[in-house]
């Protein structure tokens, strides 16, 4: 059965905006949707992700799992998508040259 797939992309080479194009649908700059079988799907995203380069991509898509859906993504980006006990969050990295530092705890906490 088909399902709704969606793939946002940042800085990838054109021939992978290309073959996103064939299947799928741009409504705004580098965002990709449209409807395809599982295993259209994967092959897709086996194409997308060794081929990304320099750039990012992310792949949302149905799933059977608690939050009816799953996240994928290839290349760097600043947000990695974690595993916390079966739910896909998204943590945040630090920016480069930025200091982390702690807030301080308030009185009576």
């Amino acid at each position: 059965m088909a399902k709704l797939v969606m793939i946002a992309t940042t800085a990838v080479p054109n021939h992978v905006r290309g073959a996103l194009s064939r299947w799928m649908i741009e409504p705004v700059a580098g965002v990709y949707v449209g409807t395809m079988s599982a295993r259209v799907r994967d092959e897709l995203w086996s194409a997308v992700s060794a081929s990304v380069g320099d750039g990012a991509a992310l792949c949302v898509h149905p799933d059977d799992n608690e939050q009816g859906f799953t996240v994928r993504t290839a290349g760097e980006r600043r947000r990695a998508i974690v595993d916390f006990d079966g739910l896909q969050l998204v943590q945040l990295s630090a920016l480069e040259g930025a200091e982390q530092e702690m807030p301080p705890i308030p009185e009576g906490w």
